[in-house]
């Protein structure tokens, strides 16, 4: 990005900002910060064969690794588990061919 297609950066460019403390020690910041919401920076360490599967699926279907070991997080946090997340894609492929069946633009599906 260039700096004068910041429209902020003409208010800010002549401040120096060397002695200025990381957000993680200006309680006020890191507050707001949190409240906020968007991402923090962390450091973790992850067994190779963990972060080598999120690398090879990131780049099977063009993503970033970071972004997938995010949404697996999520997931984990919000109590989903593998067994829902298969549930769900299965009822809604089960629902889309159903659906296609009906207004008769699929094949048919034979009986038994």
């Amino acid at each position: 990005m260039k700096a004068s297609s910041d429209k902020m950066y003409d208010k800010y460019k002549d401040l120096d900002f060397t002695d200025a403390k990381p957000v993680s020690e200006t309680p006020v910041l890191a507050k707001l910060q949190t409240e906020a919401g968007g991402k923090s920076r962390i450091t973790m360490r992850v067994d190779n064969d963990v972060l080598a599967t999120f690398k090879a699926r990131a780049e099977i279907i063009g993503g970033n690794y970071q972004t997938l070991m995010n949404d697996a997080l999520r997931q984990f946090a919000q109590g989903l588990r593998l067994t829902d997340v298969v549930r769900e894609a299965i009822h809604e492929t089960w629902e889309t061919c159903l659906t296609t069946r009906s207004t008769g633009r699929g094949k048919k599906l034979r009986a038994g």
